[in-house]
């Protein structure tokens, strides 16, 4: 029923639509064996599941590894499961109410907004450069630097510090992934190490001398006497870094790409730049860069007769819902003036992605810059697929000006 549906399959990464399509037209559950969890395909059943509270994210605030029938990590990942585990992606309340309330007093839409002059200097900048040289690799030149200077830019980091990042972000993503190999494993423990002890000496820099950065915020925010722990704060940044960044690279490549399939609505965009809100969501939509997320089953649910038991996980698979044409019309059709959008790109429920308004910002950035100075940009040569699926993304964007 699903063989289609093979996430490790460079061929299936390229373009998993067709397996969607297939997993929504038999059924609205499916039990994959190899990664033992139930495929969720429709948006219905997605959007529903994201805000239901007999799910989770993590299962450890109501029960132990025993209890739930899952073996404990190895205790040699302990750094990347401390350092992930105290973010609030992975929490459940009551320590995610906690520590998101503690985390929107620091990072403040009017914080977000503050940086739209430096994003737009930074993405000037960039694309500026990326014109002198006639063009070359989008991703590295453009769409890389840019989320990573501007978490940099917020949280701090000193300019001469920033390389760190990227490598960072990338081995701790890459447990995020399905069935990851050990040397994945030991790559993000020791990526979690350094990351926490960087951080960790800025957070007692910013201390002895606060700021006007993120970091110095996080460390002054305060409710009724709480304040976030260290590790806290450690994990926060991080989860900034991760979330943010990888998705936000992958949203510009692929946006790209697909608008470079798609040479009518790029024309549309060419002569009407006031379409860009509505095509960068829509550009969300189509090919989003996270394409699945996770839930542990705390409660037995049922999905359309099919009951799936408590210590079950569930794949909540976004790119499918995103493309569902019980909820969007022309489902599988870019439209860069789609108005009635409510794609799921960035999650929904408790967990909808704090860094929504900050992303939505850098890719308007770096998209208009591009659409201004490059309005001839044209692809090179077809690009391939980077092997993970979880966070999907290309290798790189071989284009000229």
């Amino acid at each position: 029923m699903h063989v289609s549906f093979d996430p490790w399959s460079p061929a299936f990464v390229a373009d998993p639509y067709p397996a969607y399509a297939a997993l929504r037209a038999t059924g609205r559950a499916h039990y994959f064996e190899p990664t033992r969890q139930w495929l969720i395909p429709h948006y219905a059943e997605v959007s529903g599941l994201l805000r239901d509270r007999r799910l989770g994210r993590t299962y450890l605030h109501r029960f132990t590894h025993d209890e739930f029938g899952l073996a404990a990590p190895p205790a040699a990942h302990e750094p990347f499961h401390t350092l992930n585990g105290q973010g609030i992606l992975d929490l459940e309340a009551p320590d995610h109410t906690r520590i998101r309330r503690l985390v929107a007093k620091a990072f403040t839409p009017r914080r977000v907004e503050a940086l739209g002059p430096a994003m737009e200097r930074l993405a000037a900048g960039l694309v500026g450069e990326f014109v002198a040289a006639g063009g070359g690799d989008l991703l590295a030149a453009v769409a890389e630097p840019l989320p990573v200077a501007v978490i940099a830019e917020m949280l701090g980091v000193p300019e001469s510090d920033r390389a760190l990042l990227r490598p960072w972000s990338a081995a701790i993503c890459g447990m995020f992934e399905l069935n990851p190999p050990e040397e994945a494993a030991r790559a993000a423990v020791q990526a979690s190490v350094e990351f926490s002890a960087y951080l960790r000496g800025l957070i007692g820099a910013r201390r002895a001398d606060p700021g006007t950065d993120l970091i110095s915020a996080l460390i002054a925010a305060h409710d009724e006497g709480d304040r976030l722990t260290e590790q806290e704060i450690i994990s926060t940044c991080v989860l900034l870094l991760n979330a943010g960044h990888e998705a936000t690279v992958n949203a510009t490549v692929n946006g790209w790409w697909t608008l470079f399939r798609h040479p009518e609505q790029l024309a549309a965009l060419r002569a009407d730049h006031g379409l860009l809100p509505t095509a960068v969501e829509e550009l969300l939509r189509y090919d989003t860069p996270v394409p699945m997320f996770a839930r542990w089953v705390l409660d037995d649910i049922e999905v359309d007769g099919t009951v799936i038991p408590r210590g079950s996980q569930v794949a909540l698979l976004f790119g499918s819902a995103n493309r569902d044409p019980e909820r969007f019309a022309d489902a599988g059709a870019l439209d860069l003036s789609r108005e009635d959008n409510p794609h799921i790109s960035f999650g929904a429920g408790i967990h909808y992605c704090l860094g929504a308004p900050l992303a939505r910002l850098e890719l308007a950035a770096s998209f208009g810059e591009l659409l201004r100075r490059a309005p001839n940009m044209r692809l090179v040569a077809e690009p391939e697929w980077n092997p993970g699926y979880v966070i999907r993304g290309l290798r790189g964007l071989q284009v000229q000006i």
